[in-house]
């Protein structure tokens, strides 16, 4: 495993981070995994040097923090753990949405009871809210980490402009600020190269990044995806843009340079990923131990700048995907 300094928060994360969401019950989401198989995977990530877990409330509507409390229990303090709020968790409750400080006051301690800590390393906004004034959201996240539950806070998918609005408010209000962005990026999908990435560089913000995979549409040819639970149940892995502007002619060139290099796809585009300089994390999503062992053997596959050409040059703007 590599380590890298995450930002501005001193913090040794992997450079790879788990994420959670597929974690909890498949009650939640077909492809989400149970107790028992996401112990597995977990357990795995760890032996194989990971410390970077990400979560949300949102995950399998809380039961994904609940397992990895119970995976992570006596040994929290080697790990870095983030959480989210936002997304509305009972259907019957107004509150438990958005980002007022009731919402985070109460969904933050709702995740620690489930995680089973004290305090979480970074808890963030899952998206913007466009209802509740940025400076009563960030007094919040503020109090959030002079009460000592939360180390840092972070955001997740927001125009560029919103997140230096964020940014600006910390300062002027003397608050602590947003350390981590965390944002939709992949082969795909690269419109955040446009404003946000630049923003985060200039501030020394920390970037992790979500759905490196594309929600599974570069693990595998168009085809073979379409035909996988994944592919036939959710949503967002065929409602995102993947396969437009460029789309099926990068999945190609992937699966061509997987080929040549006797690597698989998912390994070719998480090994891109890691090779761009404004990304520090990139955040995958295991179903499998063998997922986590193909990810992580992703860390020695080198692209050269002729390889990485070619597959970003079929690339074309994009419609914003992953936030309103």
């Amino acid at each position: 495993m590599e380590y890298t300094t995450l930002g501005n928060t001193g913090m040794e994360v992997s450079r790879l981070a788990l994420g959670c969401m597929s974690f909890g019950t498949s009650d939640w989401r077909d492809w989400v995994l149970d107790e028992e198989a996401s112990l597995k995977v977990i357990e795995r990530a760890i032996d194989l040097g990971i410390n970077f877990f990400d979560n949300a409330n949102l995950y399998s509507l809380g039961e994904s923090e609940r397992v990895l409390g119970k995976a992570l229990d006596g040994r929290r303090d080697e790990m870095v753990v983030t959480t989210k709020c936002y997304y509305q968790m009972d259907e019957d409750n107004p509150h438990t949405s958005g980002l007022s400080r009731k919402a985070i006051e109460q969904e933050l301690d709702a995740s620690l009871e489930r995680l089973g800590m004290d305090t979480v390393d970074i808890f963030m906004a899952h998206r913007w809210d466009y209802h509740t004034p940025i400076d009563v959201t960030l007094q919040a996240f503020d109090d959030a980490i002079r009460r000592g539950k939360a180390r840092y806070t972070g955001a997740s998918s927001m125009w560029t402009h919103q997140f230096a609005e964020a940014l600006h408010t910390s300062e002027r209000e003397n608050l602590e600020r947003f350390e981590v962005m965390q944002n939709h990026y992949n082969l795909l999908y690269r419109e955040e190269e446009r404003e946000m990435y630049p923003l985060t560089e200039q501030k020394d913000i920390g970037v992790m990044t979500y759905s490196p995979l594309a929600r599974g549409n570069l693990a595998m040819p168009f085809s073979q995806f379409e035909d996988t639970v994944r592919g036939t149940s959710d949503p967002w892995a065929n409602d995102y843009p993947y396969r437009q502007k460029g789309g099926t002619e990068i999945n190609a060139r992937v699966q061509e340079l997987a080929e040549e290099k006797g690597v698989t796809m998912a390994q070719i585009s998480l090994a891109w990923l890691l090779h761009q300089d404004h990304v520090d994390v990139p955040i995958i999503g295991c179903q499998t131990v063998e997922h986590v062992e193909q990810s992580v053997a992703a860390l020695d596959i080198d692209l050269s700048e002729t390889e990485q050409e070619y597959l970003e040059a079929p690339y074309e703007p994009h419609p914003v995907a992953g936030h309103k």
